[in-house]
């Protein structure tokens, strides 16, 4: 099934140079980028982005680190795209993320652990349409 997801290349792996990398090993794992920018998460767009977490004990350094630097935007499209970016993305704590994986090779911890990736059909529906519209969606 063709499916869409959001992926966020963090501020720790666009300071380390590593985006261009990232972004090769999703297109060798036969996925396509059918949109992408990098901007500067203010607080508000991050508060709103990650509400679902905002009673949470890690929401208030979250996003202090998701508004540190730039991010790199994308939605991915593809064949059960939601779960092969996500094995591709590694464990959340990079320490048990598998060799070869997102995280694993570029993550500084469990916090700055490099991606983002929408979870779910229902998440990436919402999280696409937070960052981009209609019009910046290429149908390749």
């Amino acid at each position: 099934m063709i499916q869409r997801t959001l992926s966020i290349i963090k501020p720790d792996a666009v300071k380390k140079n590593v985006s261009g990398k990232i972004i090769s090993i999703l297109e060798e794992n036969g996925i396509k980028i059918v949109a992408i920018k990098m901007l500067t998460l203010s607080r508000k767009v991050a508060e709103g982005f990650y509400y679902v977490h905002k009673d949470k004990g890690f929401f208030n350094s979250l996003i202090d680190f998701m508004t540190s630097g730039p991010v790199v935007v994308m939605i991915l499209e593809g064949d059960n795209v939601i779960e092969k970016y996500r094995k591709l993305m590694g464990a959340t704590n990079p320490e048990k993320a598998d060799a070869g994986t997102i995280r694993k090779l570029y993550a500084t911890d469990i916090e700055k652990n490099a991606v983002h990736g929408s979870d779910a059909v229902e998440t990436a529906d919402f999280e696409t349409r937070y960052f981009f519209n209609a019009f910046e969606i290429n149908e390749r």
